[in-house]
């Protein structure tokens, strides 16, 4: 019986486990019909980023400095500026939604709880099948608790929660003393699912130039090991679904994944270098893969190998390799 690739994510029932990230790959719809055909579970549409609708309120005003301090001015102007960038997010549903026939997922990038993540309303009303909300806050400031950090994240999803009926899941970051324990609670609030983990901008450092620049902007293929470390922890003790992202790049790390107790992986690295062909390579890995073990859905295997199920489970929890260090000396 040939393998059947349909998984569970987003709340929704997707026909592969193989789901498009956001990145401006999925910014254009001609583009994401090409990925759509080459076999995605799940398109996530480039994020409306909230920090984007910032800056362009900072640059208008930088060149009306007489109205800096008009508050009437600030009030209307912040909203024509949000509402502008919501238009053109609306516009990409609307032509994405008629472009492809998966579950189109609008994304919303946060750094702060505000009003206006209450959007996901017009964006449910534009035809959007559910809402991935990318919230990550870098805990630099010392002044601010964990406790502080991990409010902004539950008044966000509560707050998209409290305004829409589709399926909202959230993608998270590993920056938390208490990883497990707030995946746990995010999982509570009535969240679809939950990715691990979201990659940002990371600053590197020019020795010649002696100047701050950009790090790589792509995954590489060894990245992957950190998300599949807390997929195959949190697999089995959170109330909602895992996605794996992050330096899946073939279908050997897709099956890792899954096995470690995600029901679907996000790739975008993967499709800036070898195009949307790279889905109809993972998916037909994860097939063969199938057919050769004898599974006939997803559900057969996955989490056989999380940290409730695998025999060498400890793996997951073991912080030093000691088998290698600490029995040689330099």
């Amino acid at each position: 019986m040939k393998a059947n690739l349909s998984t569970r994510f987003f709340g929704l029932e997707l026909k592969s486990p193989v789901i498009a990230a956001s990145s401006s790959m999925t910014g254009n719809p001609e583009q994401i019909r090409k990925i759509a055909e080459a076999g995605a579970g799940a398109i996530v549409l480039k994020s409306i980023f909230e920090e984007e609708i910032y800056q362009a309120m900072q640059e208008e005003l930088s060149l009306r400095d007489e109205l800096h301090n008009d508050p009437e001015y600030l009030d209307y102007f912040d909203y024509v500026i949000k509402e502008d960038n919501l238009r053109k997010y609306v516009k990409l549903i609307t032509d994405t939604k008629a472009a492809v026939s998966v579950p189109v997922i609008a994304s919303i990038s946060c750094t702060t709880s505000s009003e206006w993540v209450l959007f996901a309303k017009k964006l449910q009303e534009a035809g959007a099948d559910g809402i991935e909300l990318n919230l990550f806050i870098v805990p630099s400031d010392c002044n601010r608790s964990s406790d502080f950090h991990e409010h902004f994240y539950f008044e966000t999803v509560t707050k998209v929660l409290e305004s829409v009926t589709i399926p909202v899941s959230v993608k998270i970051s590993h920056y938390f003393s208490n990883l497990a324990g707030m995946a746990r609670k995010l999982s509570q609030t009535g969240i679809a699912g939950i990715t691990v983990f979201n990659r940002f901008f990371a600053p590197d450092i020019d020795v010649e130039n002696e100047r701050i620049v950009a790090a790589d902007v792509l995954s590489s293929e060894n990245e992957y090991l950190l998300p599949l470390r807390w997929t195959g922890i949190l697999s089995g003790k959170i109330d909602c679904d895992l996605a794996g992202t992050t330096g899946i790049h073939s279908a050997e790390t897709a099956l890792k994944f899954l096995l470690a107790g995600a029901s679907a992986v996000q790739v975008a690295s993967v499709l800036y270098e070898k195009g949307p062909e790279a889905i109809t390579e993972i998916n037909n890995g994860i097939e063969n893969w199938m057919n050769e073990k004898g599974y006939h859905s997803i559900v057969d295997f996955k989490g056989k190998l999380n940290l409730m199920n695998a025999k060498n489970a400890v793996a997951f929890e073991r912080v030093q390799f000691m088998k290698y260090f600490g029995e040689k000396a330099f």
